[in-house]
């Protein structure tokens, strides 16, 4: 992956479009329904067989038992969240009403604000890879890596650094436990991994529906107040569940696979922008082509197409045309993969959370391979994640 060739973008958006099947563009209502059914149908039957849980002959057993439903829980509310997401893009229905409502009951159902969300997530699609205007994946440059590190009088290209800051695998483990379980909540309430506001810490977060806030304007008023209400209410519905079936009970059902939610979005999400070879760019030189390109494409096998809806395997697709439904992305993937050429990256070799461990280890910051040329690549300050050779745009 480090290593290989980059080469820019040298097609159009209009060739894009031009070269998926039409059909594509439209998604049915009534097949994006049978996906919600199926997926509540399998979160039932996970809930039901914890019923013979209790007949296990021993602890371990018992304990055993109660993983597995973890595990497999975890991924089935994933695939919920995904279906939720596609209501967000409209890709979910030709109907903004029902994209609106399902996607507002589906990841309310997993404590997600949805219409806020939609918003802020709107606006990292609009400027994916531009480091002055995004607003979710907003890496480190070297100068701003060092400084968080090491205090705003840090000498970014002082040698000692690299010494430093190389982690052991234990501290490493800790650090990526912290990003795995506190990334999302950490996410929604402070906006942690955009970009530094000016503005109190409340104004950040995804509940605010003041019009003073970073992210949402007046005409989103409404909207954040519907989820935030929504919100209140299915907290107040778990509160009656604990109440209904025992508190520790809704842990065990709900709560602890809810955590394993965190988990997978926040490690889909990284992945896909995060890698040595995706380039990030400068204001001046990014194009909507060039940000929406500067994502990766990865194989998660049976778990990503079946249960995560294919939002790994088709992500780049995803950046370019976030309109199309899940159903239809590998076909559309096929077709642009042709427009494409040598600017399509994937890595489909590497395990997935090898790819997790790996990356959060060297893609630390970007930095520019060739100064002044605005575009950047991920690197760390022992010398790892180095930036692929670049060849000139075929433009």
């Amino acid at each position: 992956m480090n290593g290989k060739v980059f080469t820019e973008v040298d097609f159009t958006m209009k060739q894009i479009y031009d070269a998926i099947p039409s059909h594509c563009f439209h998604p049915s209502t009534l097949r994006s329904l049978g996906y919600v059914a199926r997926d509540f149908f399998l979160m039932s039957s996970l809930v039901y067989a914890t019923s013979y849980i209790q007949y296990l002959p021993s602890v371990v057993a018992r304990f055993g038992a109660w993983t597995l439903y973890t595990v497999a829980q975890g991924m089935v509310f994933t695939g919920i969240w995904i279906l939720g997401h596609e209501c967000g893009h409209g890709a979910f229905s030709e109907s903004k009403a029902v994209n609106h409502s399902v996607g507002l009951f589906l990841h309310t159902f997993l404590l997600v604000p949805f219409h806020a969300w939609r918003l802020s997530h709107s606006k990292h699609h609009k400027a994916t890879g531009n480091m002055e205007r995004e607003v979710v994946f907003v890496p480190h440059t070297r100068e701003s890596f060092v400084k968080a590190k090491f205090g705003k009088h840090a000498d970014p290209a002082h040698s000692e650094f690299a010494e430093v800051i190389q982690d052991a695998p234990i501290v490493s483990l800790y650090k990526l436990f912290i990003h795995q379980v506190f990334g999302w909540p950490a996410y929604l309430f402070a906006a942690i991994s955009g970009p530094v506001h000016d503005v109190s810490f409340y104004k950040l977060n995804h509940f605010y529906f003041g019009e003073d806030g970073p992210y949402f304007g007046p005409k989103d008023t409404r909207y954040i107040i519907i989820s935030d209400v929504a919100m209140a209410a299915m907290i107040y519905a778990l509160y009656l569940f604990g109440q209904a079936v025992g508190h520790w009970n809704a842990i065990l059902l709900y709560a602890i696979p809810y955590l394993m939610v965190n988990h997978w979005i926040v490690a889909i999400t990284y992945l896909q922008h995060s890698d040595g070879a995706l380039p990030h760019y400068s204001d001046k030189v990014w194009t909507f082509a060039k940000g929406a390109t500067a994502t990766i494409d990865r194989d998660f096998g049976f778990i990503g197409r079946h249960l995560f809806h294919s939002i790994i395997e088709t992500h780049v697709l995803h950046h370019l045309v976030s309109t199309i439904p899940f159903y239809y992305s590998h076909e559309a993937s096929a077709a642009i993969k042709k427009v494409m050429g040598k600017s399509y990256i994937a890595d489909t070799d590497t395990n997935l959370l090898v790819a997790l461990w790996r990356n959060q280890r060297n893609c630390m910051f970007v930095e520019e391979s060739v100064k002044g040329s605005g575009i950047m690549f991920f690197r760390n300050l022992h010398g790892k994640g180095m930036p692929p050779r670049m060849l000139p745009s075929a433009n």
